[in-house]
């Protein structure tokens, strides 16, 4: 009986470990951001993670997070300073554009401009996760976001929502920084995983449902 109870092998412990992954890569993702620069490999690193932990059931979330954030570390950080500067100007630009919404025009003008921001938004959403995902020469890496933000308007659209609304609600309330960035990435893939799959060939698909060795050669 009392081995059952303590197995770590039971419900009770498990969903414990899972719980501890979900903070502890959450705040992972906090303290590898903080320097800014490194926000792009810490956030591919999550997504990496996030859906080899909790879609694929591995165990070893810390060790796959620390090794994905390393190996995406010079490309994640060239990116999030070009990232840097376009944000800056986005929100700029939004500011200017919420201030002048007293006038029928500034409201048309704004409104427009809330839904140009959807592009640089959702390329941002599909950034990361590809560097995260697959192997990428920056050139393309930035354009096959830029290819999937526009192919795939529907999902696009719901997961910059969900992201934008997530950051608002941490950013208000602070605790949820404890689950929101696993959770932001888990939601975000149950699209980015559906249209990433349709990317690969067929052998491609063989490959990684074949064995884990297999898939590596196809995901980081």
């Amino acid at each position: 009986m009392w081995r059952d109870i303590f197995n770590p092998e039971n419900l009770f412990f498990r969903i414990l470990a899972r719980g501890v992954d979900w903070v502890g890569l959450s705040l992972l993702w906090v303290f590898f951001s903080l320097p800014v620069i490194t926000a792009g490999p810490a956030t591919a690193a999550l997504y990496y993670t996030v859906v080899k932990v909790f879609r694929q059931g591995r165990d070893d979330a810390f060790t796959a997070y620390i090794k994905a954030f390393r190996s995406n570390l010079k490309q994640g950080i060239s990116l999030t300073l070009l990232c840097i500067p376009v944000t800056i100007f986005v929100a700029w630009g939004y500011n200017v554009m919420a201030n002048n919404i007293s006038t029928s025009a500034g409201i048309v003008m704004y409104m427009a401009y809330y839904v140009v921001l959807l592009v640089p938004a959702g390329i941002f959403c599909y950034l990361f996760p590809l560097m995260g995902r697959f192997e990428f020469e920056t050139g393309a890496l930035l354009r096959t976001a830029f290819i999937m933000a526009l192919r795939h308007i529907p999902s696009t659209v719901i997961v910059v929502l969900l992201t934008v609304e997530l950051v608002i609600f941490t950013v208000e309330k602070w605790w949820p920084v404890f689950i929101v960035p696993v959770l932001a990435m888990l939601l975000s893939s149950l699209f980015l995983e559906k249209i990433f799959l349709k990317y690969l060939s067929g052998e491609e698909i063989t490959a990684l449902k074949g064995t884990e060795e297999a898939e590596d050669d196809f995901y980081r």
